[in-house]
């Protein structure tokens, strides 16, 4: 793997050299963009609004824009502004992992120590697990301040959660979400117990990306020239009124299913 970012945890007066990697790869297919006329590849070029004419990556820059006139950013730009946090990651302080929504969690990362770093870095690591606690902090990494969350993964490894801010999230108080009336004793006791009919301990290695596989099983059928048939799926519509008799016949396929 390749770091994407060198630099340092810091928490107190400690300090661990670090290297952060992408714990992620996509399992999208990789599939181009073709002319439907002749399948040739269709390339994205960077042209410049007024000339029409493609602009070179070196001769790029990039500008924010202040009264209908372009402030350029050099590199030293992007460094002098919070320089610390290009290279510390600090921690601010300390939580309980439970009390951070999951809501604002996006991409993770592996934390790997660097040479003189790996006593500090296993300190951390035991007393995290110790204390069943997490570090919020931040650093910047391409030209973005990042909010993160360090936990231990898989009682081996120091991780980083990078994190959306709360003013990232959208309010949802536009949606038109239906107050309606309490649901019923029957109705909430058959939920409940379906519930726990589906209920078991997480497994993440039982859940795989299925739609992927399969649209490569349809690739290789149309690579061998066989004609592709769509199954017809018929969306539920489930009334108000069948609310008691869905969940009875969801309990009974539950309970068919684990016997």
């Amino acid at each position: 793997m390749r770091a994407i970012w060198n630099g340092s945890i810091g928490f107190g007066l400690v300090n661990i050299p670090i290297k952060l990697y992408s714990a992620t790869d996509s399992s999208t297919l990789d599939l181009d963009m073709l002319d439907s006329k002749d399948l040739n590849n269709i390339r994205f070029k960077r042209v410049n609004e007024k000339t029409g004419k493609e602009v070179a990556w070196e001769d790029i820059v990039k500008g924010y824009k202040i009264e209908d006139k372009y402030i350029v950013l050099e590199d030293e730009d992007f460094a002098a502004a919070s320089p610390e946090k290009s290279k510390i990651l600090a921690i601010s302080q300390f939580v309980k992992e439970a009390e951070v929504d999951p809501a604002l969690f996006e991409t993770p990362y592996f934390l790997e120590p660097q040479k003189n770093g790996e006593a500090a870095y296993k300190l951390l690591l035991k007393a995290l697990q110790k204390t069943k606690m997490a570090g919020i902090g931040s650093f910047v990494l391409r030209e973005k301040e990042i909010l993160c969350l360090i936990r231990p993964y898989a009682d081996k490894i120091l991780m980083v959660n990078r994190m959306r801010y709360p003013e990232e999230m959208r309010d949802f108080a536009d949606l038109k979400i239906p107050k309606g009336n309490a649901p019923k004793v029957a109705e909430l006791k058959m939920a409940e117990s379906l519930i726990k009919s589906l209920a078991g301990p997480f497994e993440p290695m039982d859940y795989k990306d299925t739609y992927h596989a399969d649209l490569l099983k349809i690739i290789k059928q149309k690579a061998k020239g066989k004609k592709i048939k769509v199954a017809d799926v018929k969306e539920h519509e489930g009334k108000a009124t069948d609310l008691m008799a869905m969940l009875r016949a969801s309990l009974e396929k539950s309970k068919k299913n684990v016997g």
